[in-house]
């Protein structure tokens, strides 16, 4: 039986014990699950007394913190602060001064018991209150510091007072009714006949500057996080090291000064090299262990040049090198400091995945260790450091091409939910996040026995203690370069269904984390950066969160394959939610081609995903059902001829079938179209098979042809003018 104080707890902190499933039933959390979840976050429930004296610790330690902190509040809302104070004091004159982001500074004198009282307790037989006291001035939006002063000026206490607008940032073209499509594509998918076996920002731009020719409006991206230079073959773009800073494989290393110099060049026009060069660019998946190897190579040649000749005088690169670094802060020194020990660990034959197996010295970035080999390796450190400084200017460089190009959006970028387990990220704030949890989902209709995701959760509580500081910067900074953001399971800002380690995924809770105060942070830094907000909100999606994200500004995500009614029809794209993103498929689905001719189901067997003949055989029975419900819609609706076959037995997938299907969902009353550069090409091969890991090349699959061919394909012009045009008179009905 669970006692009153772990129930107490589990309220308290945000674990969830009931919820509707996937299939719209009630389920339960059961007492086993919600007492691990606890001791996931540092409850020692198995010890009643322990536990208790850690709770009485606790409640003490917030009746000793005179204010709270940080606060999010919402413009044009009145603002009121909570103030906890021994009894004696409540009757004495303070005073609240407030300085805000821009330097200036507001101050109010108050007596709390003037305030309203909503809260008292006894703490060693003295009694503290707590009053709840009117900020009486408008404050402006921003993070501002707001302090607790005694009579005398002596500060007594400080919190942080966040104030946010009431909804995301909307371009104005989309306010006024017009409809735009983009097109989404894995970057390192990108064939070009310049890049080193991976897409790479100059392909980007070219992408860009294509696209827009053609009518785009926008280019989506995979996660473009810091991955592991030490270890490439960790290479899913949604297991991380670092959400804030970038990938450097994604640098064109012919485009930064320093590649023409005779030494890079002797390098690169190697016998050896070259042919390396030649094979990664010829084969169909990314070798990341080969390119890495060669990008490494030849920017640390760059670099010795650029430090020999810029980053060792005073000259304006330094400047700009060092005002990057210097704006970098905590976050950047550490990634670099991280990717410089794992190489380092991993050339001495040491295990070097991630901190959780570095020797005992080097598990914690704090360390002497760390400090020591900081000095010891502060050129290397400086490396990694211009490498994250090359990835940002060829981004911005792409993100100025969609400027010049005049598109309304540009590039969106995508933020992945969690960085993995042995994540630099984590070495460097290791008190933020739950280690011995993992976020995942439970049971669904494509997944009945739950997912794990490898991707320890942050910790409500010591976020809310962090000031939020976390959820600042990487809202920050996967908003630069950028005109919108993708949030990968926007749930997550209510929820995250938390897997303690050595569990089932089905075996896991819900969490709950500040849904509100997240949502006001991520308005101001949409505001701050001009950037639209799009949500993935797949899956098991509680009610409460649509609405939410709706009245926050948040895009919704609709894939046509999801939107289906109870008859098994599907519905109309013209009834889907103007505030939305529509597409046909995503990274995690099969291709147009590959839906159609059931290949996911059949690699599915292959690679032993279904438990049961029986599962596949309906998996078939009801795709059949589906396609057929499609082929009824998209006649239904004239999106494709009338001499096409109306009985889906008869009918393959074909150009026409293709672009019909891309132009039906053009014609719909989203604001944002995007669409897949592999359905384009009429590509069969998925990039992503999930609930794999080595059995399928994940994240390697390149596009089946060359940047430079795909815009001069009259059929693909074709198809685009029939986009812009679909979205035009979409656009005339709002």
């Amino acid at each position: 039986m669970t006692s009153p104080l772990i129930e107490k707890l589990v309220e308290l902190k945000g674990v969830e014990s009931n919820y509707i499933d996937a299939w719209g039933k009630p389920a339960k959390v059961n007492d086993q699950s919600k007492h691990k979840l606890l001791k996931a976050m540092g409850y020692q429930v198995d010890d009643p007394d322990a536990l208790e004296k850690q709770v009485e610790t606790e409640f003490q330690q917030m009746w000793m913190s005179p204010l709270n902190p940080v606060q999010v509040n919402r413009e044009n809302e009145e603002l009121f602060i909570t103030v906890r104070l021994p009894i004696e004091l409540v009757n004495d004159n303070f005073v609240l001064s407030i300085i805000c982001e821009d330097g200036s500074v507001f101050e109010q004198t108050f007596v709390p018991i003037d305030g309203d009282l909503i809260n008292s307790s006894i703490l060693e037989d003295i009694e503290f209150q707590e009053y709840l006291v009117e900020i009486k001035h408008a404050l402006p939006l921003g993070y501002h510091n707001l302090k607790l002063l005694a009579e005398d000026a002596d500060e007594i206490a400080s919190m942080r007072m966040i104030m946010a607008p009431n909804s995301c940032y909307h371009p104005q073209h989309l306010l006024d009714g017009e409809k735009v499509w983009g097109l989404s594509v894995q970057l390192y998918c990108l064939r070009s006949k310049n890049n080193w076996g991976i897409g790479d920002f100059s392909d980007l731009s070219q992408l860009v500057a294509s696209a827009a020719k053609n009518g785009a409006n926008f280019i989506g991206l995979n996660p473009i996080h810091a991955l592991y230079p030490a270890n490439p073959n960790a290479c899913s773009p949604y297991g991380p090291s670092s959400r804030r800073w970038l990938n450097f494989i994604y640098i064109d290393v012919t485009a930064i000064d320093g590649f023409h110099t005779d030494s890079v060049q002797a390098l690169v026009n190697d016998e050896e090299f070259q042919a390396s060069l030649a094979f990664v660019r010829n084969v169909d998946y990314v070798d990341y262990e080969a390119v890495t190897r060669l990008k490494l190579s030849a920017l640390e040649a760059i670099f010795n040049y650029q430090n020999n000749q810029y980053l060792s005088k005073n000259t304006k690169q330094n400047k700009a090198f060092k005002q990057f670094v210097a704006e970098g802060g905590e976050s950047l020194q550490m990634l670099a400091v991280y990717d410089a020990l794992q190489e380092s660990l991993a050339s001495q034959g040491k295990p070097s995945w991630g901190w959780p197996v570095f020797p005992n010295e080097f598990a914690d970035y704090d360390s002497a260790a760390v400090a020591k080999f900081k000095k010891a390796n502060a050129k290397r450190i400086k490396f990694y450091l211009f490498l994250q400084w090359q990835a940002a200017l060829q981004l911005e460089a792409a993100n100025e091409m969609a400027a010049s190009s005049n598109m309304s959006i540009g590039i969106y970028r995508d933020l992945a939910v969690g960085v993995s387990e042995g994540s630099a990220e984590i070495w460097g704030n290791k008190d933020l996040y739950c280690t011995d949890a993992s976020v995942g989902a439970p049971p669904d209709v494509l997944g009945p026995l739950g997912q794990n995701w490898g991707l320890p959760p942050m910790d409500p509580a010591k976020l809310y203690q962090q000031q939020y500081q976390p959820i600042i910067d990487l809202f920050d900074s996967n908003m630069k370069s950028s005109g919108a953001l993708r949030i990968d399971h926007v749930m997550a800002l209510l929820r995250l269904w938390w897997v303690v380690r050595g569990d089932d995924a089905k075996e896991g809770g819900y969490v709950y984390y500040p849904v509100d105060d997240l949502l006001g942070i991520l308005a101001l830094e949409s505001q701050r950066h001009q950037s639209l907000v799009i949500g993935e909100d797949l899956g098991t999606v509680p009610e409460e969160i649509k609405s939410k994200l709706a009245s926050n500004g948040v895009y919704s995500y609709r894939v046509f394959f999801f939107e289906q009614a109870p008859d098994g029809g599907f519905f109309s794209p013209a009834h889907y939610p103007v505030q939305s993103m529509s597409t046909l498929t995503t990274h995690d689905m099969p291709t147009l081609t590959g839906y159609w001719h059931c290949d996911d189901l059949e690699l599915g067997k292959e690679l032993g995903l279904y438990p049961t003949d029986e599962i596949l055989t309906t998996l078939y029975a009801s795709r059949h059902d589906n396609k057929q419900e499609i082929l009824n819609s998209l006649h239904g609706h004239n999106s494709i001829p009338q001499s096409m076959d109306t009985n889906v037995d008869h009918l393959g997938m074909s150009q026409e079938l293709n672009f019909g299907m891309q132009t039906h969902m053009a014609a719909g009353s989203s604001a944002l179209l995007s669409l897949q550069l592999e359905d384009w090409l009429q590509m069969d091969k998925p990039v992503n098979v999930p609930g794999t890991y080595m059995e399928y090349p994940n994240w390697k699959r390149k596009l089946n042809r060359e940047l430079e061919q795909i815009f001069n394909d009259p059929e693909l012009q074709q198809l685009a003018h029939n986009l812009t045009n679909s979205r035009k008179k979409a656009s005339q009905k709002d």
